[in-house]
C-alpha cells in the first residue's frame, strides 16, 4: 500500500512539474489573441507581436490579407479578437456590420506610385502609367484597401488604369513585390510599404494629398476585451508599437503612454454621480484598467487642480466632468475643449405636500424658513444659486435664511429628509429617485438649467483612454436619462473659451 501511495504522489508531482514548465515565467497562465491584419502592415505587426509575446507571455496568432478580404472572413466566421485595418473606410464598413467596437489609430498612410530605385522608367505623373511600355500592377479594390481608396480618389481614371494594368492582385505587398522583382514597372501602394521593399515613392497630388489611418479595432466577438485592448494599447503606444512603426517607415498616429494597467483619474462634479458611478466601473473592467474617480463640488475640484499648480503632478486629473460650463474657465488652459454631455434642471426641493406653500424663489425669504443652499465657493450649484439670486435681487433676503451651506446637493436632500430643512435649492436629479418624499418647485426657465461639460486634459498621457471613456458614456445615454438628466451628448465639441456663460455666472 505504501509503495502504491508513493508511486501516486510521484506521478502527481511529475504532472505538476510538467504543467509548471508550460507556463511562461513570471506572467501566469499563457493566453492567446487572434489578430486579423492588413497585409501592408505585416512586417511591423509581426515584430510588435513577437516583442509583446516576450514581455507578457500572451501568444498572438496573426492572419494576414487584404482588409476587405479579412472583413469578409470576419462576417462569416464571427471569431477573433482584433482587426488591424489599413484605412478609415474599411473600419466604417466594419462598424456598419457591427463587428468592431473600440478603435485605436496606429499609423497614417498616403497612396503613392511605387517604382524601382532610381525610377528607371522616369515616371512622374499618373499619365505616365498609361504609356504603352509601362507594366502596371494594381490591387483588387474588392480585396485591398489601397485599391478601394485609389479607385475612390481617381474616379474615371481608375477605370482607364485597370484596363491598362498588366496584373491585379489581392494585397498591396504582392504588387510591391512585383515591382521589386521587376515583373512590373509601377504599382499603386501605401507610402509605408515603400521602405519595406526598398522601392522609391513617386508622389502625385491626386493621391498623396490624401491620408488614411491604419487602426486596430476590437472585434465585437473578442473573447477577452480587456486583454485585446491591452495589446491594442501596446500597438499604439509611442515607446512600444509606435517606435517599431516609425523604424519601419510608418508615420505613427500617436497613442497613450504604455502601461500594462494604466490609471485614469476622473474629477467629477457630484451631480453626475448617480448616472456615471457604475458606468465608470464597468468601463474600467472592460478596459482592464484602474479608474480613480473623485466626486465633489466643482469649486473644490478646481481649487485642488490649482493647488497642484501644473500637470506634472501625477494626481492631476486626466478627465474633468463638471456640473456646469461656468466651472470650466478656471481650468480652461488644461481642458481647452469640451463636449456638452448632459443638462440638469435646478429646482427648489420641498417635502411632499409642500407644507410651507413655497412657489417661487422669493418665498424662500419668508421669516423663520430654514433654507438649504450649496456653498458658492465649493460647488457649481452653490455658485449658480448665488448668481441666480443676485440677478433677481434676492441674495440678501434669501441668504439670511440659509441655515445650511454644504458642498453638494445630496447633503441638502438628506437634511430635508430628516426635517432639519424646509426647502433647498438642488438639482432635480438629486431628488429623482425619491418621488414619495419630495416635490420640485421650478425656477424661472431662463435660469434653471445647468449644462454638464466633459473634457479630456490636452496633455494627458491617457488622452485616448479618456476619449474612449467619453465614447462609452455616449453609448449609454439611457443611464443619464434614468437619473433625470436631459441628454445633449450628440453635440460637437466646443472650445472652452467659446462656451456661452451668462454674465451673472461669469467668474471674476
Amino acid at each position: 500500500m505504501r509503495k502504491i501511495l508513493a508511486l501516486l504522489l510521484l506521478v502527481i508531482a511529475a504532472a505538476l512539474a510538467f504543467f509548471a514548465l508550460r507556463q511562461p515565467s513570471g506572467h501566469g497562465p499563457a493566453s492567446s489573441l487572434t489578430v486579423y491584419c492588413a497585409a501592408g502592415l505585416k512586417k511591423p505587426v509581426e515584430t510588435i507581436a513577437a516583442q509583446y509575446e516576450k514581455e507578457t507571455g500572451t501568444r498572438i496568432e496573426l492572419q494576414f490579407g487584404g482588409t476587405a478580404t479579412l472583413l469578409s472572413q470576419l462576417r462569416i466566421a464571427k471569431k477573433g479578437d482584433l482587426l488591424i485595418a489599413a484605412d478609415d473606410g474599411s473600419l466604417a464598413d466594419a462598424q456598419k456590420l457591427d463587428v468592431t467596437r473600440e478603435v485605436l489609430p496606429l499609423a497614417l498612410q498616403h497612396p503613392v506610385i511605387a517604382v524601382a530605385k532610381g525610377n528607371p522608367k522616369a515616371i512622374t505623373t499618373l499619365a505616365d502609367l498609361e504609356k504603352p511600355d509601362i507594366k502596371l500592377a494594381l490591387t483588387n479594390p474588392e480585396a485591398a484597401s489601397i485599391g478601394k481608396v485609389s479607385k475612390k480618389l481617381l474616379g474615371d481614371r481608375w477605370e482607364v488604369l485597370t484596363k491598362k494594368a498588366a496584373v491585379m492582385k489581392p494585397t498591396v505587398t504582392e504588387v510591391a513585390a512585383d515591382v521589386k522583382l521587376g515583373a512590373s514597372d509601377a504599382a499603386l501602394v501605401w507610402d509605408s510599404v515603400i521602405p519595406q521593399f526598398g522601392l522609391e515613392a513617386i508622389k502625385v497630388p491626386e493621391l498623396s494629398n490624401h491620408a488614411e489611418k491604419a487602426s486596430a479595432a476590437v472585434l465585437t466577438f473578442a473573447t477577452s476585451p480587456a486583454e485585446t485592448l491591452k495589446f491594442a494599447r501596446y500597438l499604439s503606444a509611442p515607446e512600444k508599437g509606435g517606435a517599431i512603426f516609425a523604424e519601419q517607415g510608418f508615420q505613427p498616429a500617436g497613442g497613450d503612454k504604455w502601461a500594462a494597467k494604466p490609471e485614469l483619474i476622473l474629477y467629477s462634479g457630484g451631480v453626475n454621480r448617480p448616472a456615471i458611478e457604475k458606468l465608470v466601473q464597468d468601463f474600467a473592467n472592460h478596459e482592464g484598467i484602474d479608474v480613480t474617480t473623485v466626486f465633489n463640488g466643482c469649486g473644490i475640484l478646481c481649487a485642488a487642480m490649482k493647488t497642484m499648480k501644473d500637470t506634472t503632478n501625477p494626481k492631476f486629473p486626466d478627465v474633468y466632468y463638471a456640473c456646469d460650463v461656468c466651472f470650466v474657465p478656471p481650468v480652461a488652459e488644461h481642458f481647452p475643449e469640451a463636449i456638452l454631455l448632459t443638462e440638469s434642471e435646478i429646482i427648489i426641493a420641498v417635502p411632499k405636500g409642500n407644507p410651507k406653500g413655497i412657489k417661487t424663489l422669493a418665498d424662500l425669504a419668508q421669516t423663520g424658513l430654514r433654507v438649504g443652499v450649496c456653498n458658492a465657493e465649493q460647488s457649481t450649484l452653490g455658485f449658480m444659486t448665488a448668481g441666480i439670486l443676485r440677478s433677481m435681487n434676492l441674495i440678501d433676503s434669501v441668504m439670511k435664511n440659509a441655515s445650511s451651506q454644504v458642498p453638494t446637493g445630496d447633503f441638502l436632500v438628506n437634511q430635508l429628509r430628516t426635517g432639519s430643512l424646509d426647502a433647498a435649492v438642488v438639482y432635480r436629479t438629486n431628488i429623482q429617485s425619491q418621488p414619495d418624499h419630495f416635490e420640485a418647485i421650478p425656477l424661472p426657465a431662463d435660469k434653471a438649467k445647468a449644462v454638464q461639460p466633459f473634457a479630456v486634459r490636452k496633455d494627458s498621457p491617457n488622452s485616448a483612454l479618456g476619449y474612449r471613456l467619453l465614447a462609452y458614456l455616449r453609448a449609454h445615454k439611457e443611464s443619464f436619462e434614468k437619473a433625470g438628466f436631459v441628454w445633449k451628448g450628440e453635440t460637437a465639441p466646443v472650445k472652452s473659451d467659446q462656451l456661452e456663460i451668462p454674465d451673472y455666472l461669469k467668474q471674476k
